[in-house]
């Protein structure tokens, strides 16, 4: 038997399942467009499932036909733009999101189920791993509206595929799909839309069922290896202790 939960706000629904928790953005008939309160909300989730030790896996996604479309800029009224920022109203709650998203203890997923574009993508590019439709469509679209990103696109995206196809995909501004998306690297996984939930659960089964503290460990050393140089990694490798105590249980039967 699960032991399920779920919380419902205006913009954000969380469920808790045993040791998974999902988080599906909720304005779908905005295309899960991004506000301000969206991000708080979001924010505040992520930080309360931070300091839950039984969650082992968080799962962002969106309801009806998008992850999120991006921000959502009526929301910010006649607001100014200064110099293609779009202002710490939605920087800051967003900077929180990303940063709870990438350091978190729970392994974060974002299932990427239809479009995904420009602040939508910093998101997800937060997350451990993405999943996505074949069929869902990605943008990085800043250059398009005379933005440029403060979410961390710029340092993330390159690092998942690499700074010739991060130039190319900003600098156009284009649009693409889940399947070139995991050709790039930047999609662990991909499936047609009407398998992706069974795709999804069956990636966080096969991880939610490993040691949780081996979980926590990759988490925090994958972590380092954007924070660091190899050399100044390896060292944090061998010399970084982390609580895990089912080692003997699991390899019983096998020594």
């Amino acid at each position: 038997m699960t032991d399920m939960t779920t919380t419902e706000t205006d913009e954000i629904v969380v469920e808790r399942d045993s040791d998974v928790a999902t988080i599906t953005l909720n304005r779908p008939d905005a295309l899960n467009a991004i506000t301000p309160t969206m991000l708080v909300t979001l924010g505040d989730a992520l930080e309360e499932l931070a300091a839950d030790e039984t969650i082992r896996v968080v799962v962002l996604t969106g309801a009806g036909r998008a992850f999120s479309a991006g921000v959502d800029l009526k929301a910010l009224g006649d607001r100014e733009l200064v110099n293609g920022k779009v202002g710490d109203i939605l920087d800051l709650p967003a900077r929180k999101v990303t940063t709870l998203l990438s350091t978190m203890p729970a392994v974060t997923i974002a299932k990427v189920n239809g479009f995904c574009f420009t602040g939508a993508l910093e998101l997800a590019l937060a997350c451990d791993v993405i999943i996505a439709a074949e069929e869902a469509k990605f943008g990085d679209t800043h250059a398009k509206f005379g933005l440029r990103p403060t979410w961390g696109m710029s340092q993330r995206l390159p690092r998942l595929v690499g700074m010739a196809a991060a130039r190319e995909l900003s600098l156009t501004a284009r649009n693409f799909t889940g399947i070139e998306a995991h050709r790039l690297g930047m999609v662990a996984r991909t499936a047609p839309l009407a398998e992706l939930d069974a795709a999804t659960a069956d990636l966080v089964s096969s991880i939610a069922g490993n040691s949780a503290g081996s979980l926590r460990s990759y988490k925090d050393l994958y972590h380092q290896t954007t924070e660091m140089s190899l050399s100044e990694a390896l060292a944090y490798e061998a010399d970084t202790e982390y609580p895990i105590t089912d080692t003997a249980e699991r390899l019983d039967g096998f020594r």
